[in-house]
């Protein structure tokens, strides 16, 4: 014991300059967790929190196999060129409007888009009227109760 002391005696001043370290990363490391944030999307002066889908893979997973989506979220999918980008529902367990955009206009609107009710039903197609460089999916109804339609202005934070 006494030489645990001595130890602690020896070497307090490394000792309190380790502790200092430590906790000036710990509280580093909150600052930048904590300081990330979310893709916001604003639609007529609705805000929705997304999930910001850009690699293929995420693009083709989407809300497949989720059991529902919290109010006031969706999932954003960011394009590299604008197209008529197909959309299906499979493996969707809930429906969703499906909102798709130009720029930052939206120029088709598909509501209430059906989860299949088995696994060998036929999946509708979904397809924008003009050519998109992303698509907005929030939860069925959205689109009506914000009122959001061809024309209407998007609002992309954090991106």
């Amino acid at each position: 014991m006494d030489r645990i002391l001595l130890f602690v005696k020896e070497n307090i001043r490394l000792l309190l300059g380790g502790v200092v370290v430590i906790f000036a990363i710990v509280i580093v490391m909150t600052l930048i967790l904590n300081g990330k944030k979310s893709t916001r999307v604003t639609v007529n002066d609705q805000k929705f929190n997304v999930t910001v889908a850009k690699t293929d893979k995420e693009q083709q997973v989407g809300l497949s196999n989720r059991k529902q989506l919290s109010k006031n979220q969706g999932m954003l999918f960011i394009f590299k060129d604008p197209d008529y980008y197909s959309f299906w529902m499979k493996d969707m367990k809930f429906p969703i409007d499906i909102i798709y955009i130009s720029g930052d206009k939206v120029v088709t609107v598909i509501e209430n888009a059906k989860p299949p009710s088995s696994s060998n039903e036929n999946l509708a197609i979904y397809q924008p009227e003009e050519k998109s460089d992303k698509v907005l999916e929030v939860n069925a109804g959205a689109a009506n109760k914000y009122k959001v339609k061809k024309g209407t202005t998007i609002k992309i934070e954090n991106l």
